[in-house]
């Protein structure tokens, strides 16, 4: 599962999770009826409008042993969102198959660590990085340290710890375009903390993030990269 925001700016970081997944013997398959997850439809109260989008989420996963995204935000609606659009629909159908596919969807480190057993993929990356644990991998999926447990043994990577890495970004999906002000002060606090760090990188498991704090680290010319999990585990040496 790519989800929208990196088939439209990202594809990058979908190529990375294909190279690892298939380096570790994984099958993986991209069914292109895939879409949408709706969270933008759920998190602005349109939920009805987001019962046909949860319909074709589970025509076009179906079948699948596991669904894998790079994306702790847009598994964060699957797994949290998903059954409370299937509810109101009022379609029992709909409903048994959220429940059934929902548990097999993982964000990117999860499925590395939890499923696979892996925390080593044979990457390698020789700079100093700093992680970014963004809000629904950290608060809605628990994802924990599984990131930085596959960052540690990536060869040459120097991870250094992110000050205050718990506080939101700012992103938000629409808060930022809701409440510019906010969500730019917030993104401020944690791109000043990320030149705190000395990083060269810093990597998070959501290019929305990424986006975000990139931005305003481009606009300081501060001369840090930013990348997603993904692309900084699919290089090798």
């Amino acid at each position: 599962m790519i989800t929208c925001f990196n088939d439209a700016l990202f594809p990058d970081t979908g190529r990375a999770v294909l190279r690892v997944l298939e380096r570790l013997g994984v099958e993986v398959g991209f069914p292109p009826a895939q879409a949408c997850c709706g969270q933008p439809m759920v998190n602005t109260g349109y939920l009805d409008e987001a019962v046909p989008v949860v319909r074709n989420f589970v025509r076009a996963f179906e079948g699948y042993d596991a669904i894998v995204a790079p994306s702790g935000s847009c598994v964060g609606s699957v797994r949290h969102q998903h059954a409370l659009v299937a509810r109101r629909s009022g379609d029992a159908g709909l409903a048994s198959a959220v429940a059934e596919l929902s548990p097999r969807t993982y964000e990117f480190s999860e499925f590395l660590v939890d499923v696979l057993g892996v925390d080593d993929v044979g990457a390698s990356f020789p700079h100093r990085v700093t992680y970014h644990p963004t809000c629904h991998s950290l608060r809605m999926l628990g994802v924990g340290d599984r990131p930085q447990r596959l960052l540690r043994k990536v060869r040459g990577l120097q991870l250094v710890d992110l000050p205050a890495a718990a506080e939101c970004c700012g992103f938000g999906g629409t808060f930022a375009v809701k409440n510019a002000d906010t969500s730019v002060a917030m993104g401020a606090d944690k791109a000043r903390h990320v030149l705190e760090t000395g990083a060269e990188v810093l990597v998070a498991g959501d290019n929305s993030c990424l986006l975000h704090v990139g931005g305003l680290l481009s606009r300081q010319r501060a001369g840090v990269r930013v990348l997603h999990l993904a692309e900084v585990l699919a290089v090798t040496a």
